[in-house]
């Protein structure tokens, strides 16, 4: 892959906005701007209902939180889409919120990542999977995971799949236990003819919580995405354990530093996307490689737990 200005790797970051606090997030965001790291962080751009059980994240109806995600966009990072808010959503609800994010940040959302919680995800739980793939992931989940998502599907009230493809172009589906997210997704951003709501799909590498993301990105995993000339998408929480005290943890500073240290790429996801879909004639995965993908997926999860 070759990289803009003689880069020698890409690296960028998704943030989930679950559990994100004003408190929590500043510092962090304040060290990858002075680090010259370009990243995204996710939002759900309209309220949550307080009757509803959700994640305790902050969202754009607080004005003080807007006035800062304002803020990082005008300093070149990017703003994602969450699903609408912290919980499952009607489809006018999610109409209303793509419709918010366009008015707050003047255009669609070009990314987006499911939230776990929201019914309303697309293809999403056993709908991730193809075949034995599916089959055995129910097994194993005990079927719980059999109707996990409804984004996807006509008629359902909680359909918005012909929105997503419309205004958002990538959605972000599986998450792997390696720091190189192009190595174990070549084929990324990749569009799904089973799965034809999605304009094209990208993987990240995890880091949901402080523990995994250090085992994402010691220096040896570095060293090696600098070496095979990768690209990284790592799948973050910043509220999850990424502050010590009301500080940045000392390990993630030290080794965002080293990383910054390096002649790498350092660009919202949008960005590293389009590159890599620059560069691509052949966008469209075929069932064979997509189920070689999903065996990988599905291995790490049964290992690990990923998302």
């Amino acid at each position: 892959m070759q990289w803009p200005d003689g880069k020698q790797f890409a690296f960028s970051i998704f943030d989930d906005p679950d559990s994100q606090t004003m408190q929590g997030s500043t510092t962090l965001y304040t060290l990858l701007s002075d680090l010259g790291m370009r990243t995204t962080i996710g939002v759900w751009s309209v309220a949550a209902n307080p009757r509803f059980r959700s994640d305790a994240g902050m969202t754009c109806a607080d004005p003080e939180y807007l006035k800062w995600i304002l803020e990082l966009q005008s300093r070149g990072f990017e703003v994602g889409f969450h699903n609408a808010t912290a919980h499952s959503c009607l489809r006018q609800q999610t109409e209303t919120a793509l419709q918010q994010f366009e008015r707050l940040f003047g255009a669609p959302p070009k990314t987006m990542s499911n939230h776990y919680y929201s019914r309303e995800a697309l293809y999403w739980g056993a709908d991730r999977l193809s075949g034995f793939e599916r089959s055995l992931y129910n097994l194993v989940t005990r079927g719980r995971k059999r109707n996990a998502s409804f984004g996807h599907k006509i008629g359902h009230p909680m359909f918005w799949g012909d929105l997503a493809q419309k205004k958002i172009r990538y959605c972000r589906n599986f998450t792997f236990g390696d720091i190189n997210t192009l190595m174990q997704c070549p084929t990324m951003p990749y569009h799904d003819p089973d799965r034809e709501f999605v304009n094209y799909w990208y993987a990240s590498s995890e880091g949901g919580n402080i523990r995994s993301c250090l085992r994402r990105i010691g220096e040896r995993d570095q060293d090696r995405l600098e070496e095979q000339g990768g690209a990284c998408i790592l799948y973050v929480h910043f509220a999850h354990g990424f502050q010590e005290n009301g500080r940045i943890h000392s390990r993630f500073r030290d080794l965002m530093r080293r990383m910054a240290a390096k002649k790498g790429w350092f660009v919202p996801v949008a960005d590293l996307l389009d590159h890599l879909l620059a560069q691509k004639k052949d966008h469209v995965i075929d069932r064979h490689r997509r189920r070689a993908m999903e065996r990988r997926w599905l291995l790490h999860k049964l290992r690990h737990g990923s998302e």
